[in-house]
């Protein structure tokens, strides 16, 4: 199933309130680094997972506040497997700057290839999928073009 390619301005803004609050998470005292990086692979689904709240369900922070959510292509709710997929090849540089020196110069470099890759694939496919997306076979797409979900059930 594919949907309308979401707005890619508000994606971007979405984006760039994940990265804020990924790069505040690396001053947490030693574990900073493994903190943002874990934000990084389950900000799609860890806001939903820790507050159980419907309205993060399929976002993250970013994508909540711009109007976005993930959609799979295979109808599935976002979990965590599905999550880490989609965002390990944007987090890939954060995950090899865990190790000092030669791991920051590595992730620096492959997170840097990593995001032109992907920002081309959002401008340039038809439906905004990235690499990620492919992976998990998702599409990020605009809250109100998917059908309004019913949380209550009917017994």
């Amino acid at each position: 199933m594919n949907y309308p390619k979401a707005d890619i301005f508000r994606r971007f803004i979405a984006y760039l309130i994940d990265a804020v609050i990924a790069s505040v998470l690396i001053y947490v005292p030693i574990l900073g680094g493994i903190v943002s990086t874990v934000y990084m692979l389950t900000k799609d689904v860890i806001a939903y997972e820790i507050t159980k709240n419907p309205d993060f369900k399929n976002k993250s922070i970013g994508k909540k506040l711009m109007g976005l959510e993930v959609a799979s292509l295979e109808g599935k709710d976002m979990n965590w497997e599905i999550s880490i997929r989609r965002n390990l090849p944007l987090a890939i540089g954060s995950v090899c700057s865990i190790v000092p020196i030669i791991g920051w110069i590595i992730g620096a470099i492959l997170g840097f290839i990593m995001s032109v890759v992907e920002i081309i694939l959002v401008l340039t496919d038809s439906n905004g999928r990235r690499f990620g997306d492919r992976l998990a076979s998702t599409q990020v797409v605009s809250s109100e073009s998917l059908p309004k979900r019913n949380d209550v059930i009917d017994i």
